[in-house]
């Protein structure tokens, strides 16, 4: 069964701005990138830093992206140096609503949080997290907040 608890994600400034600023510089292609931070209480997740990973999707980038394998690495080196947790991964949806596609839960890592930010037009539309279940078969929107300017 899904765990019922409500999970808060909650992204930092400088973060959200990395996040955003990657998802803008790619658009009409989809962006990916790592979130990392610190896990507190019943599981609210705090980005304190977020990583602009290489869409390494070989096909048509404007639906799908792929994290560059060296990229995860990097990202787990670097949590495990600044003492932080990979708390989930980031990508856009170009002039599509935020929402986790088939293919999105299909492809994630049970437990993650995932932060889909719909650009229209180059600009930011709607940002939601969502987190997929152990068996990949359903995910839940995660309570999102990031600083609103």
């Amino acid at each position: 069964r899904y765990p019922t608890l409500t999970i808060v994600i909650r992204i930092e400034a400088q973060p959200w701005a990395t996040m955003l600023r990657h998802a803008t510089d790619c658009y009409p292609r989809e962006c990916c990138g790592i979130m990392l931070g610190t896990l507190s209480g019943d599981d609210d997740r705090l980005v304190t830093t977020a990583l602009a990973c290489r869409n390494a999707y070989e096909g048509d980038q404007s639906d799908r992206f792929e994290l560059d394998p060296k990229d995860q690495l990097a990202a787990q080196r670097l949590a495990r140096e600044q003492k932080l947790e990979v708390l989930g991964f980031f990508h856009s949806h170009p002039d599509c609503d935020s929402y986790f596609s088939a293919t999105d839960l299909a492809n994630s890592w049970p437990w993650y949080s995932n932060v889909v930010i719909s650009i229209r037009n180059g600009a930011l539309h709607e940002a939601k997290a969502f987190r997929a279940n152990e068996t990949q078969t359903e995910s839940k929107e995660e309570i999102l907040t990031w600083p609103q300017s």
